[in-house]
């Protein structure tokens, strides 16, 4: 993910996809093209909040840690 990449950004662009995609705006094509950038996009997020979960987990267990 690059620097200016950012979540609710890619969020925003996922829903835009699928109302352009329910709506039937689109070609047959461009449905697959569009259908490809929502799957990246997801997969994207997906890492992102994965990652964000392992910090506030690591952070927890620090705290823990520190009560002891």
């Amino acid at each position: 993910m690059s620097k200016n990449w950012n979540y609710e950004t890619k969020v925003a662009e996922i829903e835009t996809i699928i109302s352009r995609i329910e709506a039937g705006e689109l070609q047959l094509e461009e449905v697959f093209e569009q259908f490809g950038t929502a799957v990246k996009s997801l997969r994207e997020c997906e890492s992102f909040l994965i990652q964000r979960q392992q910090q506030v987990d690591l952070m927890i267990e620090t705290l823990q840690d520190s009560e002891e």
